[in-house]
């Protein structure tokens, strides 16, 4: 788990982050589960699991790792028991972001691409089978991480704070899970997001021009077409959210692969005339970013969403009405 560090830029950017990013992703899943969005069910699952998947990073990575890091270093989650299961639930949490999108990325392109798939994979029953397996795994296979720390020292017979043990960086078994997690998230999520994109757009442009060119033969003339249309709406809404995906991570995984493949280690402190710290720190804020850019892409995107934040908005001055009419 990544250790805060301290300034005042940090202390001010969380705490705003946060009270960003929280009512976002409940505004996303209250609106979303209401299913009034005009979205299939097993769309709307895909897009509430990753909103609740999103809203549990911002909790643990943000407000109780880095916020209390800065504003409150001694609290209960500093004990060694503490801050080693909040880095498991940390991590959990941000995989199952990650895995998430993968598996809204391949349910459209089976939709759109594999049409005799299409009806045995994309329904309401595979994909909550598909989230709870995501979920699932990204927990069982981040319990590891538990035995990854020891305390930082023992004050009264109290362990206080998280060290990662020596052994981590002299151990195969520990180098093999250090390189397996790497891998997993978000090294394989870069690479099939990337292609599942690429395949899907390439069939859509060809549909499209099959389909304009039939239209051309039959009436002479190109007309509008609903199937094109909802096509098009399709591939917005999945670009958008996969692309935001892979942009917001880019930085984080550019540092990844300096850290790995230059022998470098992580940078350690503070120190803004360092590039090291800034590609490091710059890497964490716009991963964070993830967590909370998929509401705006729905309003952006989705006419129904906008209706409903809109409704919602006027929800509690409608209410304030009443009770002064009353």
């Amino acid at each position: 788990m990544h250790n805060p560090v301290t300034g005042p830029v940090f202390a001010i950017y969380y705490p705003l982050f946060a009270a960003f990013a929280v009512p976002a992703n409940l505004v996303a899943i209250v609106i979303l589960s209401r299913g009034r969005c005009s979205l299939s069910r097993c769309i709307t699952r895909y897009l509430v699991s990753m909103a609740v998947a999103d809203l549990l990073v911002v909790i643990t990575a943000v407000i109780l790792n880095r916020i209390r890091g800065i504003y409150f270093p001694l609290s209960f989650l500093t004990h060694t028991t503490g801050c080693s299961v909040t880095a498991i639930i940390t991590y959990a949490a941000r995989d199952s972001s990650v895995w998430l999108t993968v598996a809204f990325t391949l349910d459209r392109y089976i939709v759109i691409c594999c049409a005799k798939l299409k009806s045995k994979y994309c329904n309401e029953k595979t994909s909550v089978v598909v989230i709870v397996t995501v979920c699932v795994f990204s927990l069982v296979r981040n319990v590891p991480c538990y035995f990854m720390y020891e305390p930082l020292y023992v004050l009264n017979g109290v362990p206080w704070f998280c060290s990662i043990r020596s052994v981590f960086y002299t151990s195969v078994g520990w180098a093999a899970f250090d390189w397996l997690d790497r891998t997993l998230t978000p090294c394989v999520p870069f690479v099939l997001i990337l292609l599942l994109n690429g395949l899907t757009v390439r069939h859509i442009l060809a549909a499209n021009r099959a389909r304009r060119r039939l239209q051309v033969r039959n009436k002479g003339t190109e007309q509008s077409d609903p199937e094109i249309e909802n096509r098009r709406k399709s591939i917005v809404l999945l670009l958008s959210i996969s692309g935001t995906f892979i942009l917001l991570w880019l930085t984080y995984v550019i540092n990844l692969l300096y850290v790995r493949f230059a022998s470098s280690s992580y940078f350690a402190g503070s120190d803004f005339n360092d590039p090291r710290f800034i590609l490091q720190e710059s890497g964490y804020m716009l991963q964070l970013w993830s967590c909370c850019t998929n509401t705006c892409i729905y309003a952006g995107t989705q006419r129904k969403f906008r209706e409903e934040l809109k409704d919602a908005t006027k929800y509690p001055f409608r209410l304030i009405w009443k009770l002064i009419d009353y």
